[in-house]
């Protein structure tokens, strides 16, 4: 998530925050700063952890966990370089901290407002563990235009 993303403001919340959380909204969470990489992931871990043909994440600065559940439960995906975090009441996956990456991953789906044009995917990860009947992301750079 180390891209650098287009100053686009449009459905952007006040301030570059956004906030967002689980399905049972135990866990709640603010970001700040600009949506950095947005991109889908379809490699065998994101598939497992997702349930799904690929997952579809955006980087922050700064995540604030607001809720009443605290901050997710982590699990270390790759011991000592990424963990995933989880709600572990309803087990919404929320987020992602890789040690090379300094922003904080946040799954795109846990947002409130996904619509943002900031958050339309640049890349895809991991194309040839894609399944074959999903139309891949197109490779593609944030548009300025309003």
């Amino acid at each position: 998530m180390n891209a650098t993303p287009a100053a686009d403001a449009q459905g952007a919340e006040t301030a570059g925050q956004r906030t967002g959380g689980c399905l049972c909204g135990r866990i709640r969470f603010t970001t700040r700063g600009p949506a950095v990489f947005p991109h889908t992931c379809a490699c065998r871990h994101c598939q497992k952890l997702g349930g799904t043909p690929v997952m579809w994440w955006v980087g922050f600065q700064t995540v604030t966990w607001t809720g009443e559940g605290g901050e997710p439960t982590w699990y270390e995906t790759f011991e000592g370089e990424a963990k995933r975090g989880f709600c572990p009441t309803c087990g919404s996956r929320l987020a992602a901290i890789d040690s090379d990456i300094p922003e904080i991953g946040i799954n795109v789906t846990a947002l409130d407002d996904t619509c943002s044009p900031d958050l339309v995917p640049i890349h895809a990860s991991f194309r040839g563990k894609a399944v074959h009947w999903l139309p891949p992301v197109p490779e593609n750079k944030h548009s300025t235009a309003g």
